[in-house]
């Protein structure tokens, strides 16, 4: 999950699927850390287009605006976090269990948000940019 404000990693879930439920709970992790977003953007995987989710964004009050199938680019910033988690992060180890992935997905996620100049911000670390604006 990524802030578009300031490209922030809010939140990095590895396993060999995602159901609704369990973005639902990595959602309400996010919310009560950081606040309710006025609008989720999500391609039209079957977690995003779930019933579930749906009725979840409608109690809280947020607008799930999906993606046209096959136009990844009305979500770049987010496909090009996922090519920096690959090259960056995914592809540079051998992960014997999820746990283990879990683990350095979120050490990796801590880099990429306060260690990590971000080009598409001017350079500077999703951190320094939040700061800033505070």
């Amino acid at each position: 999950m990524l802030d578009d404000f300031n490209r922030e990693g809010l939140g990095i879930e590895v396993d060999f699927s995602l159901p609704a439920e369990r973005v639902i709970r990595s959602l309400n992790r996010i919310i009560e850390w950081r606040g309710k977003p006025g609008t989720i953007r999500v391609d039209n995987g079957p977690e995003y287009i779930s019933e579930k989710l749906r009725i979840w964004a409608e109690k809280q009050g947020v607008t799930i605006q999906h993606i046209q199938p096959g136009q990844p680019q009305q979500n770049a910033y987010i496909e090009r976090y996922n090519r920096t988690v690959r090259h960056e992060w995914l592809d540079q180890y051998i992960i014997e269990t999820i746990e283990e992935a879990q683990d350095q997905a979120t050490q990796w996620l801590w880099t990429y948000n306060n260690d990590r100049p971000n080009m598409g911000i001017g350079g500077i670390t999703p951190a320094m940019k939040l700061a800033m604006a505070a």
